[in-house]
């Protein structure tokens, strides 16, 4: 497994793990934008920019998610 391969791995590992802790803590949606935007990079690094451009959208969701959560 190449360096990039981990990186992809351990992007989306995160994405799932944040995505079920969510409804524990604001800061989780904050963790599942940030790991949204390493998918994103991680995309665009291998070359499938449209799987990026998707990822970095959802980051934009989720930190608009965890803006309405704080301000709650």
């Amino acid at each position: 497994m190449d360096a990039l391969t981990l990186f992809g791995l351990m992007a989306v590992s995160a994405m799932l793990v944040f995505y079920a802790l969510e409804d524990r803590h604001p800061h989780f949606v904050l963790a599942f934008a940030g790991a949204c935007l390493l998918g994103s990079i991680y995309g665009f690094l291998q070359g499938a920019w449209p799987f990026g451009v998707v990822e970095a959208i959802w980051s934009g969701v989720a930190v608009k998610r965890w803006l309405e959560r704080v301000r709650a």
